[in-house]
């Protein structure tokens, strides 16, 4: 029996897996570092926590996450044209006795099974929308674009920095990226505007780790971002995890597979609610891994972590898996 990290290149080099990779379970997430510990994170059922970067946050009870308040106070960048006068980057200023929690978490993982993982959240495109909301986001690509070039370089060298502590002290072998990049149904930017806007931040970002260390790019975004493949290619990410079944998977596991691996298919909101049961998720996840077979495709509930909003879902899906394992290898 293959490991779990053995089974897992095995999936995305089109070899000979012998099982499915079961969720994340090839990842291990180290949760933690100076600046996660520093700063408020919002937590399940609360209001008003003001984060890092001075967004407001709420995580309103029977929702998957937390979400920016952008009342007209609580906005950060009120003015794009002056974006500087508006924004405070966090502290990065941490010692290897700052560090010295989350290395020891990570000497704890066995690399020969799991990847030691990094997490970063939000990326470049949602701290854009989460700083200036997101129709002012949105317009502001068309109207303000030398503006928005030099915010997202901002974000990105700050992101820069932050890389290098992770990849000095938790050595990561995988990075699990978060951004959100289209609703159900589209993008929320064309094409054509992201290659200009948001890929060359990730071509720096994706590539630095990349040439440190990094082995496998994992990036989060459950969503539609089908037309946005190519350009995830070239970003260098491996593994795009919360791919819904709104996209075509068959047809993009066709046409990419053994460029990158597709990760997703069950879509939360499809199974994830009050009244779910164990029937309604072993439909789901009989239908998505018949659809989508066994090599370059990863099965997976579409939220950003191993975990749901109901209880029992997450386990629930895992252990169908685990079954129509036995039915396709």
């Amino acid at each position: 029996m293959l490991t779990k990290r053995q089974n897992f290149l095995e999936t995305i080099r089109g070899g000979k897996p012998d099982r499915y990779v079961n969720q994340y379970e090839y990842l291990n997430i180290v949760m933690g570092t100076p600046f996660l510990a520093k700063y408020p994170v919002v937590a399940y059922g609360q209001e008003n926590v003001v984060g890092a970067w001075g967004v407001t946050w709420t995580w309103p009870e029977g929702f998957p996450g937390g979400f920016p308040v952008h009342t007209p106070d609580k906005i950060v960048i009120k003015d794009i044209e002056n974006w500087r006068d508006y924004i405070q980057e966090p502290d990065l200023n941490y010692t290897e006795e700052d560090w010295a929690p989350y290395v020891a978490m990570a000497e704890k993982i066995d690399r020969k099974e799991e990847y030691v993982t990094a997490i970063l959240a939000p990326g470049i495109f949602e701290m854009c929308h989460h700083l200036l909301e997101i129709q002012n986001c949105l317009m502001a690509f068309y109207e303000y674009p030398d503006e928005m070039h030099e915010l997202i370089d901002f974000l990105a060298d700050w992101e820069l920095r932050y890389a290098e502590q992770i990849c000095k002290y938790l050595k990561p072998d995988a990075v699990f990226h978060h951004d959100d990049w289209g609703s159900q149904i589209s993008t929320f930017i064309s094409p054509e505007m992201f290659r200009e806007f948001i890929k060359p931040a990730y071509e720096k970002i994706y590539g630095y780790f990349k040439s440190h260390g990094v082995e496998i790019i994992v990036h989060h975004s459950d969503s539609y971002a089908a037309t946005l493949v190519p350009d995830m290619i070239d970003m260098g990410i491996d593994v795009w995890q919360g791919v819904m079944n709104t996209n075509n998977i068959p047809e993009l596991i066709e046409k990419y597979g053994g460029k990158i691996t597709f990760m997703g298919g069950i879509d939360s909101a499809s199974v994830d609610r009050p009244d779910w049961t164990p029937k309604l998720v072993a439909a789901e996840v009989q239908k998505t891994c018949k659809n989508c077979g066994n090599k370059y495709f990863i099965p997976n509930l579409s939220q950003g972590l191993a975990v749901s909003t109901f209880p029992g879902v997450y386990e629930a899906v895992s252990a169908e898996i685990d079954k129509m394992s036995k039915e396709m290898f």
